[in-house]
């Protein structure tokens, strides 16, 4: 039922900006004032959470790693699994975030007859994130035609290169495919493996309906709904947050501030989310630290001073309580003075 409050909360989320849009004086809050408060708290909530993970103290090396570190020189060393230099680990990163390196060598556990537990390879998840992650972040970058002017020249590049197909009029994009079937896929996932099921939170459900629900009300608007909207009035609102001199038009249309309303949720919610990874991959300490504990030792800064106390210390403040009890000591108890 986990799954079943996401699609009522994305539902209810359509409602709202379908049904409010249409309340004469409305579409200004749909349109402008929204907007500008759910960037505010993307901006103000993305760089408190950045802060607060950079003044997480790490005093150690703790990155993970699965290969030879650095030691002798006739020892290979992995670099890129075990980086020691500032370069290596820019290497690691980069293969990290651009695909997903660690993702890939992802692995499933099953348990058969006997009983026997194999571990297998299982690259679905590595693809279903490359598919979903690529097609948003070309999505969003194709969309830059709205909010700028003149049109950069690299946006036309990827649209002809995400309508490389020519399908349909007007032109049918990969990415409106692939970022719908990215989504099915990972939800998908979270219901058909049991493990994960039982793991997954309402928050784990939400972002992928809520993704979903925005790229299906894009879709929507493009290919299905263009009589309903004005794209010349769109244009010119969007121009206008950016310039902070937004223009209402009369005729934008509801489904499109569905859209923009559902747009303005997934950023207010982003800071609080699971989402925030897009950020806190590059504060990991398990990512971005160097494996140089053979050659550098870390200290924790902060460890009290602890004064050294000697067992020969120890046992001159406690020998008597020791032979009391039995306990044997390298150093007899004094003899005591006979009272005169």
């Amino acid at each position: 039922m986990k799954y079943a409050f996401s699609f009522l909360a994305v539902m209810a989320l359509v409602m709202i900006a379908g049904l409010g849009s249409q309340i004469p004086g409305m579409p200004y809050l749909f349109g402008v004032a929204l907007p500008y408060l759910a960037i505010m708290i993307f901006l103000g909530g993305s760089v408190y959470r950045v802060v607060q993970w950079g003044k997480s103290p790490v005093p150690f090396s703790i990155q993970t790693t699965c290969g030879q570190g650095k030691s002798l020189d006739f020892i290979k060393h992995n670099k890129l699994e075990a980086p020691n230099t500032t370069a290596e680990v820019v290497a690691r990163m980069f293969l990290e975030v651009v695909t997903f390196r660690s993702l890939f060598r992802n692995t499933k556990s099953e348990i058969y007859d006997g009983p026997k537990i194999t571990y297998e390879s299982s690259k679905w998840l590595w693809l279903f994130a490359l598919i979903f992650h690529y097609s948003f972040l070309v999505i969003v970058l194709r969309h830059m035609r709205l909010f700028l002017d003149p049109i950069p020249f690299w946006v036309g590049w990827i649209e002809t290169l995400d309508g490389i197909f020519q399908v349909g009029a007007p032109n049918w994009y990969i990415t409106d495919v692939t970022i719908l079937l990215g989504c099915v896929l990972l939800f998908s996932r979270r219901i058909a493996t049991r493990h994960v099921r039982f793991i997954s939170l309402m928050n784990d459900y939400f972002p992928l309906v809520l993704i979903f629900t925005i790229a299906l009300t894009g879709i929507l608007m493009r290919y299905v709904l263009r009589t309903n909207i004005d794209i010349v009035n769109i244009k010119q609102l969007l121009v206008g947050l950016v310039t902070f001199s937004p223009t209402i038009g009369a005729e934008i249309g509801a489904i499109f501030y569905i859209h923009l309303f559902l747009v303005c949720a997934l950023l207010a919610y982003f800071p609080f989310s699971k989402l925030m990874h897009f950020a806190g991959v590059f504060m990991s300490p398990t990512r971005n630290m160097k494996n140089d504990s053979r050659a550098k030792r870390h200290v924790n800064p902060w460890n009290p001073r602890i004064l050294p106390h000697s067992y020969a210390g120890y046992e001159d403040e406690f020998r008597e309580f020791m032979v009391d009890a039995g306990i044997p000591v390298e150093k007899e108890l004094a003899p005591k003075k006979d009272e005169e």
